[in-house]
């Protein structure tokens, strides 16, 4: 499965099913980087040097660094609030599994309807 590295925006119940479904999921509180103000290039950065896929619901900032390949990366999900918790965990999941080798790439997660 995938180590993802979740940002602060991101449920905690989205990331306790993620770990349930076999994820090794570090979010930012864990990290010691939640509600520090970090810059996104830093989160990008961070999740880079773990190894891990960025998880996030800020899309338009991580899509126009990923577009200006501002920060080499692990791969970045980008995800809208959805309340379904369980149901954004299980598309994450599949985006993720499905995408293949996820190094430089951007993933967009999208709620159903």
């Amino acid at each position: 499965m995938a180590r993802i590295y979740s940002n602060e925006n991101i449920p905690l119940q989205v990331v306790q099913e993620l770990r349930r479904l076999g994820h090794d999921v570090l979010t930012s509180h864990e990290a010691g980087k939640a509600n520090r103000g970090v810059p996104d290039e830093e989160v990008l950065a961070f999740a880079a040097a773990e190894t891990r896929i960025l998880l996030t619901q800020n899309r338009r900032h991580f899509l126009r660094l990923h577009q200006r390949r501002a920060v080499a990366h692990s791969g970045i999900v980008v995800c809208a609030y959805d309340p379904d918790f369980t149901g954004q965990a299980k598309r994450v999941d599949h985006a993720i599994s499905t995408a293949g080798e996820s190094a430089s790439q951007l993933i967009r997660v999208n709620r159903p309807g």
